[in-house]
């Protein structure tokens, strides 16, 4: 049981698990950022023994995936002793679908002036549970455990957490355990119904100022719509210490 199933050195097999929410014959998304999420962190432990951390992960979706086999690669674009931007990319039958760009840097001592003054969400305890599957279809969405604060159409507090392993029979850092989750916050807090309105996202851009920590991703998310086709999700990341960076996605508005 797991999202992705590794056949070679750079081949996997996604399972069921993954299956879409807009159209449950296609990948969702959040399991395959969170897969090149990791094939970054493994690239580096391979060519480092220091480890840089991710400051920065930039997605642009370029087209849908349907739930099956993949092909990945990963490359250095701007190699460095303190500081590297890494590439991966996911493709299906010849044609990429997923490009991710990570910025990756030199961790420090900053303890001392450690704080952010972006507001906390209650813990996943406080809040009720909520079924997405009222929302959403999907192979996906069913393994998904959710916790959620609703304060209006699209504006919610809410807490994510997945018994899924990312890879079958592979260990998976927290972070790409959590980035297997940020896409879902386009649709955990409605403004309009998906059966009136789609929209779904191009890419997910994650900032990051410390590394997530446990199973609970918690998202603070404001959605918006424009009025010539364009919305824009935007969530501050939390686990239970607190925030820990921010994601955006851009979003393509188009009537059912």
């Amino acid at each position: 049981m797991a999202y992705f199933e590794r056949t070679g050195r750079s081949t996997f097999t996604a399972t069921d698990h993954v299956g879409g929410a807009w159209n449950t014959e296609e990948q969702h998304i959040a399991p395959a950022l969170g897969l090149l999420t990791h094939l970054v962190e493994t690239h580096r432990d391979v060519r480092r023994d220091d480890v840089l951390v991710v400051g920065r992960l930039s997605f642009d979706i370029l087209g849908t995936l349907s739930v099956g086999p993949v092909r990945t690669t990963t490359r250095v674009l701007r190699p460095g002793r303190t500081i590297e931007l890494v590439e991966a990319t996911l493709e299906q039958d010849g044609r990429v679908a997923v490009i991710l760009r990570a910025w990756l840097m030199h961790p420090g001592p900053t303890s001392h002036v450690r704080g952010s003054s972006l507001p906390r969400i209650a813990p996943p305890e406080e809040m009720p549970a909520w079924d997405a599957s009222t929302v959403w279809p999907g192979g996906f969405i069913e393994t998904a455990e959710v916790r959620r604060e609703q304060l209006e159409p699209g504006r919610a507090a809410f807490w994510v957490r997945t018994q899924v392993p990312l890879v079958r029979d592979e260990a998976v850092s927290p972070l790409a355990r959590a980035a297997g989750l940020f896409d879902i916050a386009n649709g955990m807090t409605v403004r309009v119904s998906p059966t009136e309105v789609a929209f779904p996202n191009l890419d997910l851009t994650a900032h990051l100022f410390e590394q997530p920590e446990g199973e609970w991703v918690g998202f603070d998310t404001t959605v918006s719509f424009g009025s010539d086709g364009v919305g824009l999700t935007s969530s501050v990341l939390h686990d239970r210490r607190g925030p820990f960076g921010t994601v955006a996605q851009v979003l393509t508005l188009r009537s059912t």
